[in-house]
């Protein structure tokens, strides 16, 4: 067993919550279980424990967030490290790794109650990758409750083409800055594939790409170098960004890349067929 709700004081063993331990090495599973030990029968986990669990993308987050279980109003739980939403009704919840886990649908709900627009970006996109239908969530976002219209504005830019949260962060940078782009574009030449890319300015030749830790591995950057390759001779340019272009220097040169050999700072235009 790696819960138990016997006090110990073996150090393989760590305090959840009152009344509930975890074996130290048994991981984030059954922390949640020994959580849930203690919570109603009729109470799943939502929020971003949810989303956590469901697997879609996080947002970045600060140290110390809590466990989030939604629950019938007419229970009153109040523990240290958990946040309760009384939701009443829900739909059904579902069970994923032996936890009762709310359903996608009340999950975004709970989050677009708290989350700016940026990270319920992120997690919409994220659903939507994962395969959670655009017209549930859409029937969901049109509901009398809170959170609602925030999914439905957040609905209105997600697009489920998205491969990554940093590459969801990317597109709307460039939104913002009023430069449209299209997600997960293939670059073919005379019938021959060269290339997909995760954004192209439409009337360019120009793929904008968010460059994560995988790119450094040594088998993936040859793999890129060789992709850059193929493409440059075609005359396409290819710019990479990275976590620090897009949090720390969030400007309009890290969309419009002068390094791209683009006159005055842009994109060239697409003139060659």
């Amino acid at each position: 067993m790696d819960i138990s709700a016997k006090r110990t004081r073996s150090r393989r063993w760590h305090l959840v919550t009152p009344g509930a331990y975890a074996r130290i090495d048994a991981g984030r599973v059954a922390v949640l279980a020994a959580w849930q030990s203690k919570l109603p029968p009729d109470a799943a986990f939502t929020h971003l424990t949810a989303v956590e669990l469901w697997g879609w993308w996080m947002p970045e987050l600060p140290p110390g967030v809590p466990v989030f279980a939604q629950m019938s109003p007419r229970h009153r739980i109040r523990r240290r490290g958990l946040r309760v939403i009384r939701v009443e009704p829900c739909r059904e919840h579902r069970t994923r790794y032996g936890l009762r886990v709310a359903a996608p649908e009340d999950v975004l709900l709970a989050c677009a109650r708290d989350f700016g627009v940026l990270d319920l970006a992120v997690v919409v996109d994220g659903a939507l990758h994962a395969g959670v239908p655009r017209a549930r969530i859409e029937a969901a976002a049109n509901e009398r409750r809170a959170g609602a219209p925030a999914l439905r504005a957040a609905l209105s830019g997600a697009d489920a083409r998205s491969e990554s949260a940093w590459e969801t962060l990317l597109r709307i940078q460039h939104e913002t800055f009023g430069v449209p782009v299209v997600p997960q574009h293939r670059v073919v030449n005379d019938g021959v594939f060269i290339a997909r890319g995760d954004l192209w300015i439409p009337r360019t030749r120009t793929l904008q790409e968010y460059d994560g830790a995988v790119h450094r591995d040594r088998g993936q950057h040859h793999a890129d170098l060789d992709r850059d390759r193929r493409l440059s001779a075609i005359g396409w340019t290819r710019n990479g960004f990275t976590k620090r272009d897009l949090t720390r220097r969030p400007a309009v040169d890290a969309v419009w890349n002068p390094s791209s050999g683009s006159e005055n700072g842009r994109s060239a235009p697409l003139t060659a067929t």
